[in-house]
C-alpha cells in the first residue's frame, strides 16, 4: 500500500508534466524554461529527428522553440510508471504528441517519454528527458 508521501510525490510529479505539456502547447517558454534544471539533458535523437543530444536549459528550450515555430501542438502523457528515490524520480509516460505546421504539413508521434526529475527547494525540475517514438505518422501539405 502507498503511503501518503508517496501519494503526494506522484501528485506533484503529475503536475510538473501537466505544466510540461501545457507550456510546450502554448509556447510558454518561460514557463517551458522554469520546469527544467540548468544542465538538463535532451535526448530526441531516438525519433528519427536528426537532432543530437541537447545538453542545458537554454539550449533544450532554444531547440524545441526552433523545431515549434509556426506550429500548433497538442500533447498528452498517459499511465505513468513512477520510480522515487527521495529528491529523485525516474519516470516513463506514455505519449502522444500531435503537431501541425503552418503550411499544413503534420506529425503524430506515440512512444514514451523517459524522464529523470529532482527535487529542488520542493519543487520537482526535468533533469533528463528522453523521447522514444514507436508509431510516427506524417503529412504533408499536399496530402489529402
Amino acid at each position: 500500500m502507498a503511503t501518503p508521501d508517496i501519494l503526494i510525490t506522484v501528485h506533484e510529479l503529475t503536475q510538473a508534466k501537466a505544466r510540461y505539456c501545457l507550456a510546450v502547447d502554448t509556447q510558454d517558454w518561460a514557463a517551458l524554461t522554469d520546469l527544467m534544471t540548468p544542465d538538463i539533458e535532451l535526448d530526441v535523437s531516438h525519433s528519427n529527428s536528426g537532432v543530437p543530444i541537447i545538453t542545458g536549459r537554454d539550449n533544450a528550450v532554444a531547440m524545441i522553440r526552433t523545431a515549434l515555430t509556426g506550429a500548433r501542438t497538442a500533447h498528452q502523457v498517459h499511465t505513468p510508471l513512477i520510480d522515487v528515490d527521495g529528491d529523485e524520480a525516474h519516470v516513463i509516460w506514455a505519449m502522444q504528441d500531435r503537431v501541425v505546421w503552418a503550411d499544413g504539413s503534420a506529425l503524430t508521434g506515440y512512444g514514451h517519454y523517459h524522464e529523470r526529475w529532482v527535487r529542488r527547494s520542493g519543487d520537482w525540475k526535468l533533469a533528463s528527458l528522453t523521447l522514444t517514438r514507436l508509431i510516427t505518422e506524417q503529412s504533408s501539405s499536399t496530402d489529402g
